[in-house]
């Protein structure tokens, strides 16, 4: 059916969506506020003034809540990073960005970051099938993993990155270590500052861009320069 004649959302239709994108709005902020602890159907329903009757009409537990919660950030932050990749900018410089963007993404939602990972049943989990596999690259987690991908492949390509490495590996090691900076920034704020000496200290910003650099220099083809401080010439 061509797109033009596709028939409008009835008025039911569109109730239906304000009051679900209510209800993950209401979720956003309550987790938000009080973590994955304070998230429960009823703490929805005193939110919103809903009865917790009508929120189970549209979402038949908190598991469900939390995994549609991943999916809003992942999408979020596959946006994010896919804009990153897609500019103009030199490839380091592209894939640095990247490695940055995700982990300010993390920090500037940390609660939302925390849902992303929480405990509910996730396609991820059990990636060694085939049928997981097609699973996982269909949700917005997976599509931000293979932009990952792709950067690897396309650095491969041009010469830059060692071609001996597996790209799916040499993503899930980038994502590992984009993951644990990011926890670490979230329950360490001040963690790029502590340093012996004051003349040393760093912001977080900048300790960004130099451990992006690390992980981008760590796939290199051949050795680099290194980069002996974050700190901008």
């Amino acid at each position: 059916m061509d797109s033009d004649t596709l028939p409008e959302e009835s008025p039911a239709e569109r109730r239906r969506q304000r009051v679900r994108t209510a209800i993950l709005d209401a979720a956003e902020r309550v987790f938000s506020k009080e973590g994955e602890a304070g998230l429960s159907i009823r703490r929805l329903a005193e939110e919103i003034d809903y009865s917790p009757a009508a929120i189970y009409k549209y979402f038949g537990s908190k598991e469900e809540l939390l995994d549609e919660l991943k999916e809003s950030f992942f999408e979020r932050l596959m946006s994010t990073v896919d804009r990153a990749a897609l500019t103009t900018l030199p490839f380091e410089a592209r894939v640095r960005q990247c490695f940055a963007k995700y982990v300010e993404t993390a920090i500037a939602r940390p609660y939302h970051y925390a849902a992303a990972f929480a405990s509910a049943a996730d396609p991820s989990a059990g990636m060694n099938g085939t049928d997981c596999w097609e699973d996982f690259e269909k949700t917005h987690k997976g599509q931000a993993f293979m932009i990952v991908v792709g950067l690897v492949r396309e650095g491969q390509e041009i010469g830059v990155f060692d071609t001996s490495f597996d790209p799916y590996v040499a993503a899930k090691s980038l994502w590992a270590s984009m993951h644990g900076v990011a926890l670490l920034l979230i329950h360490l704020p001040d963690f790029p500052g502590l340093l012996p000496l004051p003349d040393r200290r760093i912001d977080t910003a900048n300790f960004l861009q130099f451990h992006a650099g690390l992980l981008f220099r760590s796939l290199c083809a051949s050795p680099v320069p290194p980069v002996c401080s974050g700190h901008d010439e």
